[in-house]
């Protein structure tokens, strides 16, 4: 595997592949970000991932500085699961002049987590054209796990006529539930414990809808009563059209219950696609 942090050097690499698939990361890599590689390897002839801790997407009572990096370690497990080359540019690299040249997310960017963190998807998109831009992949991968910027990203692709396929990974999960994050290494043994109560409040939400429930907005409330006296801080749970991340409607046949709480000071997010009929799956 070749590690290169400098542009150059990086479309020197590159410029003889024809097929490339990219996996965008911020690092601290877990089994997550292992199955986007191994799908990476099933899309291109040449696997490529980046590691970089992006501080457009960071607000500024944010956990930049803390953000847990772990290169050496990623390298390996990268190593170990077949990547061609790992890109590990500095800020110095991708932002050797501040960046004001801004790519703007839809207004979608301005809710669900986008309402809790200004400008968040406006880093993210920037970012990734960049790296879009000096990797030159055919097929990028994304987890589900976050469902908006996946959305937020196709958008991007699609409306500025980019010639990449965007393939979204399945959320990965511990065995008790807990969707895999970086950010879980931050909970307190306390809060591990809990921390599986969130996907399992997303998985009655399913329920009361398949069980023929439309009272969206009630719910939403239910849900966030019950998880605020568990001792969660929640920003929001919400139902929405899994197509288009609008707000659910009665007739809606696919969709998607997002939601994001902190426990202390860890904010997790999760999201449960399901079908409105039992049984049909997406």
């Amino acid at each position: 595997m070749d590690i290169i942090a400098r542009i150059p050097e990086l479309r020197a690499r590159l410029q003889a592949e024809r097929n490339i698939a990219f996996v965008p990361t911020m690092g601290n890599l877990h089994e997550g970000h292992i199955s986007l590689m191994k799908q990476a390897q099933e899309r291109g002839d040449c696997v490529v991932a980046s590691i970089f801790v992006n501080p457009l997407q960071f607000g500024p009572n944010e956990d930049l500085a803390n953000y847990p990096r772990t290169l050496a370690q990623d390298c390996e497990r990268l190593v170990a699961a077949g990547v061609d080359v790992v890109f590990t540019p500095t800020e110095a690299d991708l932002y050797p002049q501040t960046q004001t040249v801004i790519v703007k997310a839809p207004p979608i960017a301005n809710e669900l987590c986008g309402a809790h963190r200004p400008g968040h998807f406006d880093g993210v998109t920037t970012v990734v054209l960049k790296l879009f831009n000096i990797v030159q992949p055919q097929t990028a991968l994304f987890g589900k796990k976050d469902f908006q910027q996946l959305f937020i990203l196709r958008e991007m692709v699609k409306q500025l006529d980019l010639p990449i396929t965007v393939i979204p990974g399945e959320t990965v999960r511990e065995q008790d539930g807990l969707a895999m994050s970086s950010r879980n290494g931050y909970l307190k043994p306390e809060q591990r414990v809990e921390a599986p109560r969130l996907y399992g409040a997303l998985k009655q939400v399913v329920k009361a809808i398949q069980d023929g429930r439309r009272d969206f907005s009630a719910i939403e409330e239910q849900t966030r009563q019950y998880l605020t006296m568990m001792g969660w801080i929640v920003d929001y749970v919400e139902i929405r059209s899994a197509e288009t991340l609008g707000k659910a409607q009665a007739g809606d046949q696919n969709m998607v219950v997002l939601a994001a709480a902190k426990l202390g000071k860890t904010r997790l997010i999760d999201n449960v696609e399901f079908c409105v009929e039992p049984g049909i799956r997406l």
